[in-house]
């Protein structure tokens, strides 16, 4: 690094000091100058919600005259009227102006302890997966993982790009893709089956299709966009049913998309077998044809090599494992 010289630093030492080319002054921590007791901001919060001194000080559990001690100390600290005295309290614009922030100070610091409080004896766990995996599959599972291991405060992350688990980036992760994550360690999870689905009402509509090709007589719902997953191309010619190019009118953009479109009855989607597990039990959705079609792609665990021998992580991947392992029978 290049270093001069600079004599017009406001510093208070006589002898030369030597600082980087660019020559600016340390940056300083700002001092928090005329902050009151916090007794006597909370005072404040509380006056602000009562008309009298009396009921403030019920609240309290102090004097009449503790408040309006406390009141008057700040007022003369701020220099600033903050109330109008008469038979009622009354803000004065001054007041009005602080009142919502002092009383959002102490709500947030409320709200901070109480999650510090509950934190205390858990260790966190940061995990990334894509939106649709965590909606559809891992969200409803958690309260599982919670009974099982309350030690464990799971942070859930979406992301669909690759990640690369540097300082800011989540503990572990769950990826589709071929398993292939060179430098890092992985455990194959699951793989989903892919099968058309359909609403009732749209079935109603048209009449239930007895064999495959009757389907491209149906409103097909298709993804926009590169994608791991086979589309409706792929699925068809899986089954050996030739097909032309499918009139589209409507492409999404994700999963989710997709299938919310079939839950309207908009079309048939071509839905993964994880993503539809709520919708298919409850009769919302309904699976199309026994053909099994194994996704060529698979859910994978991924972590930085090494820490998946910690206690709680090991904790998280066993339950994991377990729950993908349940899935993955329902799915045959």
């Amino acid at each position: 690094m290049v270093y001069s010289f600079c004599e017009s630093l406001p510093i208070h030492y006589h002898e030369p000091v030597f600082m980087p080319i660019n020559c600016q002054p340390p940056t300083r921590t700002p001092v928090m100058r005329d902050l009151p007791p916090t007794a006597t901001l909370r005072a404040f919060e509380v006056a602000t919600r009562h008309a009298t001194f009396t009921s403030a000080s019920e609240e309290l559990h102090v004097t009449q005259s503790a408040v309006s001690h406390q009141l008057k100390h700040l007022e003369d600290l701020w220099g600033l009227q903050l109330f109008q005295r008469g038979k009622a309290l009354r803000l004065t614009p001054a007041g009005a102006a602080l009142a919502p922030i002092v009383r959002e100070f102490f709500m947030n610091l409320e709200a901070t302890l109480a999650d510090l409080r509950e934190q205390k004896g858990r260790v966190r766990l940061k995990v990334s997966t894509t939106y649709s995996f965590a909606l559809k599959w891992l969200l409803p599972r958690l309260p599982s993982l919670s009974q099982q291991h309350p030690e464990i405060l799971i942070t859930l992350e979406t992301s669909d790009k690759a990640i690369k688990f540097s300082s800011s980036d989540p503990d572990v992760a769950i990826r589709l893709g071929n398993g292939n994550y060179p430098g890092l360690h992985s455990e194959f999870m699951l793989r989903e089956q892919i099968f058309p689905v359909a609403s009732p009402d749209l079935l109603n509509r048209f009449g239930a299709p007895h064999e495959p090709a009757e389907l491209l007589r149906y409103p097909l719902l298709t993804r926009d966009g590169a994608d791991l997953v086979p589309k409706w191309d792929a699925w068809f010619e899986h089954i050996g049913v030739s097909i032309a190019p499918l009139k589209e009118s409507v492409r999404f953009a994700d999963t989710n998309m997709t299938i919310e479109a079939a839950l309207l009855g908009q079309g048939i989607a071509l839905a993964r077998s994880g993503h539809v597990e709520a919708e298919i039990n409850d009769g919302r959705l309904i699976r199309l044809f026994e053909l099994p079609f194994a996704s060529p792609v698979g859910y994978y665990f991924v972590c930085p090599k090494g820490i998946e021998t910690q206690p709680h992580i090991i904790s998280f991947r066993n339950w994991l494992l377990a729950e993908s392992m349940q899935a993955q029978k329902n799915y045959q």
